[in-house]
């Protein structure tokens, strides 16, 4: 799999919780909801300035996009503040197709959007999250999590401020966020999520109403204590000490809800607890909504949760259970919280569809009544005129973090292919046609990149034969109109060119790093057909509304949107700067950022 064994360890091994939703008119309702790599042999990839930005962009004190300025960190060792640094340039990829001269000149913008990923809001406070692996590996617990909500907000709010984009002057006409928009396979988490994208207030906080009652003021030096003198692992790193902080993350926040239709994409967190266990197990079902929480263990049951989440399927579950159990005593007393049951599929569905949640729209944001029958999470869309947008379910239902695809979704994204494809190939090279449909830009969307996704049985639906990531690249590369795949998962930002001998059938991927760990990124994508044969998909990385400089005496929602930035790029284990190692992985190299992406069309 691509990425970092540090960005790795931190997606397996970290488990949220949540709680619950109720809905108007969509009849999910529960009682007590509170209102609160180019070849050897293609051109090499060409880097340009920023272009100007269009008038219509608004004047800032920090950039609207990462052309103009990034979050830099300062100094040396310790904990390093944030500054703002210079933008990233654009750099032209051209190992698909020819960028031919003169292009900006002919180019007609035909599409606009911001991508979202991997936003994992959390709740805290959840009896079933698994900090306590932390002892074993310090990424797998992260500093800055109970501020999410916060961040999240802010990023909404710079998406809602973008104007038009910095390739075409057109403004985005839509979000899609592509799965892991919660954390923990909770019913609360989905509310808030829901209520941040289509706006209102959101009270981060259950369990008890009046504090807090998690690791980070348990006295264990695991964790960091923000609000203790208690020198803790992370105050040792350098992490500052900010009374008034947990009082301050669980206060409400207001969001303005995106003035723009907003799609959505599942990820293994939206429909597993802590993205890879058994949602069907009624242990861990019971454990969720309890009274008892465990925030550490003996060295050897770290290490056995630790190697048991690596697996599929039940092994892992029952590890943890057996865990659970063994510890009973050493539990602490929590608030129990029905809000923060885990969600069926339809209770999923059905909260987006809820009227409540349906903001700038669509109604459903990608789902329909009829997504209710099979509880199917795939659909297409439209995203501009002659342009079509696919969002696929690569979640495994049983319990696992990879992706993968079932028989009955391909066959389905193959039908869908081929309606919006006049000319195309099929399964075995020769050239076909639909003479009732018109050729279609094609971009698809999911959660899993194609590293992440593998051919494991999923119990859930034993029935299908499971599809990796290497048959959706072979089945796009038969339809010469697919521009690009779009996914998260990975928590890096990662662009990757799918070539094929035939220059029309190539395509792009485009992989987006997390908005919760570093480097906190969203992408704005801009399609432009440059009438030549060729279009180009620009991809440019945005950051959240908050200014990069953190006031530590700022709790405002404005000032712990910045400070959710600041911990998350101090985080353990991400090297000394942007050319060190882990931290450089994720963020990506100048290629995976902001781009021109050219591509031919047949």
């Amino acid at each position: 799999m691509a990425g970092s064994e540090t960005t790795t360890n931190r997606r397996r091994f970290l488990l949220t919780s949540g709680a619950a939703v109720a809905g108007a008119g969509a009849a999910w309702a529960l009682p007590g909801r509170r209102t609160d790599s180019a070849s050897a042999d293609t051109p090499p990839p060409t880097a340009s300035a920023p272009p100007a930005p269009p008038a219509v962009r608004r004047a800032a004190p920090y950039g609207t996009t990462t052309l103009e300025t990034t979050a830099r960190l300062a100094g040396h060792g310790g904990y390093r503040r944030i500054v703002s640094g210079p933008g990233w340039p654009v750099v032209v990829r051209p190992e698909l197709a020819t960028a031919r001269g003169g292009r900006a000149d002919r180019r007609t913008p035909l599409a606009c959007f911001v991508q979202f990923t991997d936003l994992h809001v959390a709740d805290v406070q959840n009896p079933l999250r698994t900090e306590f692996l932390r002892a074993r590996s310090a990424g797998s617990w992260r500093a800055q999590e109970a501020l999410s909500v916060a961040g999240c907000v802010s990023l909404v709010e710079q998406v809602n401020a973008l104007g038009g984009g910095p390739h075409t002057g057109r403004p985005p006409a839509f979000v899609m966020s592509t799965g892991d928009n919660i954390d923990n396979h909770s019913a609360v988490e989905l509310e808030w999520f829901l209520t941040v994208m289509s706006g209102g207030r959101v009270t981060p906080n259950t369990g008890d109403p009046r504090s807090y009652e998690g690791v980070q003021n348990s006295g264990l030096p695991l964790y960091w204590h923000p609000e203790s003198g208690l020198r803790d692992q992370d105050k040792r790193r350098g992490l500052p000490e900010i009374p008034g902080y947990l009082d301050a993350a669980l206060r409400p926040v207001v969001s303005p809800g995106l003035h723009i239709p907003w799609y959505s994409t599942p990820g293994n967190h939206d429909d597993l607890p802590g993205g890879c266990l058994s949602p069907h197990d009624p242990v861990l079902r019971d454990h969720v909504t309890g009274a008892r929480k465990v925030f550490s263990l003996p060295d050897a049951d770290v290490a056995a949760v630790a190697r048991a989440l690596k697996t599929g399927g039940d092994p892992k579950s029952t590890v943890l259970k057996d865990m659970l159990r063994r510890n009973a005593s050493r539990a602490q007393t929590v608030t129990p919280d029905e809000r923060r049951r885990m969600i069926t599929p339809q209770e999923y569905l059905r909260a987006h569809l809820d009227p409540a949640f349906a903001g700038a729209g669509p109604a459903g944001h990608g789902y329909s009544e009829n997504h209710l029958d099979g509880e199917r999470m795939y659909y297409s869309f439209d995203v501009a005129d002659g342009v079509i947008g696919i969002s696929i379910d690569t979640t495994y239902r049983s319990g696992h973090y990879e992706g993968s695809l079932g028989s009955e979704q391909l066959a389905w994204l193959e039908r869908t292919l081929v309606a919006h494809s006049a000319r195309y190939h099929d399964a075995d090279g020769r050239p076909a046609r639909n003479a009732g449909a018109d050729d279609a830009h094609i971009l698809v969307f999911s959660h899993h990149h194609s590293p992440s996704m593998t051919r494991r049985p999923d119990a859930a639906r034993t029935e299908e034969k499971r599809h990796d990531g290497d048959e959706v690249i072979a089945l796009l590369g038969r339809f010469p109109n697919v521009v690009a795949w779009i996914n998260g998962h990975s928590h890096i930002n990662r662009i990757t060119p799918h070539p094929h001998p035939t220059a029309s059938r190539s395509f792009w991927e485009v992989n987006t790093a997390s908005h919760v760990d570093y480097p906190h990124h969203a992408r704005l994508f801009e399609l432009a057909d440059n009438h030549d044969g060729t279009v180009s998909l620009f991809t440019t990385l945005i950051e959240s509304a908050a200014p990069h400089r953190t006031d530590l005496h700022d709790l405002s929602a404005v000032g712990l949107a910045s400070l959710y930035r600041e911990l998350s790029y101090n985080a353990p284990g991400l090297g000394a700067g942007l050319s060190g190692g882990v931290r450089e992985s994720m963020a990506g190299a100048a290629t995976d950022r902001n781009t021109e992406l050219v591509v031919r069309r047949a």
